[in-house]
């Protein structure tokens, strides 16, 4: 069944929500949600709390490796961490505490797939402790996997065969909609719909959720293969749907 899957993202150092399209080098072009002093580890002493498993921390840029881990040590095993991790650093991530490492950059990179750097992070950690990072932007009718923070489009598209491909390499996917991310405007249907029939692996979908409604479709059209992330729209992060109704949601549809 679906499940919610929380999430911390870090920015300079601090917990914020962001636009995801508006993510630049240059922090003064940064569309902010929200941004709290509130330590990472706090949310994730929450997300334990209530049990919440699969959440993802995301190092938005540098400065955040201190916060990441005060997260990892709050829920250790059952975090996923993203953000600047390659071959060089992926086993010190599972070290520190996380459960996986997610990983776009270092694999998608030059607008193409670098299979045999793929290839030697699964040697190092297992494909059981690796998420791909297919978050996407869509042009020309299709979606593409987009790196440096969702910036620059890959040559590689979101497609059954290259899903089918990848998840030979990797325990799950995390994809956001990056041209609905942050905004709280409705999730992208086509891109829930495209992932619940074709992917798999796991895969969680970010980008829109707004309400209850909207994590009741991604449960319909992602035929309950399709786990969720809500970012702005909670209370916890600035917005005005309660963390906690989307909790009762997802303990509903998960009880053992």
């Amino acid at each position: 069944m679906t499940k919610f899957r929380p999430c911390i993202d870090l920015h300079q150092g601090q917990v914020k929500q962001i636009v995801g399209s508006t993510l630049t080098t240059e922090s003064t072009d940064l569309a902010t949600n929200f941004s709290t002093n509130k330590p990472a580890s706090d949310y994730a002493a929450l997300y334990a709390k209530d049990q919440l498993t699969g959440g993802h921390v995301i190092m938005l840029g540098p400065g955040n490796t201190e916060a990441a881990q005060s997260a990892l040590k709050a829920y250790p095993n059952h975090l996923q961490v993203g953000g600047g991790i390659d071959e060089t650093n992926c086993q010190e991530w599972i070290d520190f505490g996380a459960s996986h490492v997610i990983i776009t950059s270092a694999v998608f990179k030059d607008g193409k797939v670098y299979w045999e750097k793929l290839k030697r992070i699964v040697d190092l950690i297992g494909k059981e402790r690796l998420v791909l990072d297919l978050s996407c932007r869509k042009k020309d009718g299709d979606y593409y996997v987009v790196t440096d923070k969702w910036q620059k489009f890959t040559d590689y598209p979101v497609t059954p065969d290259n899903l089918k491909d990848l998840a030979q390499y990797c325990d799950e996917f995390l994809v956001h909609g990056v041209d609905v991310e942050g905004k709280q405007c409705g999730i992208l249907e086509d891109l829930v719909e495209l992932l619940g029939e074709h992917s798999p692996v796991p895969v969680t979908y970010a980008g829109g959720v707004r309400s209850v409604e909207d994590l009741d479709l991604v449960e319909r059209l992602g035929q309950g293969k399709v786990d969720i992330t809500v970012g702005s729209a909670l209370d916890i992060f600035g917005g005005s749907f309660p963390y906690d109704d989307v909790v009762e949601w997802h303990k509903e549809r998960n009880a053992e």
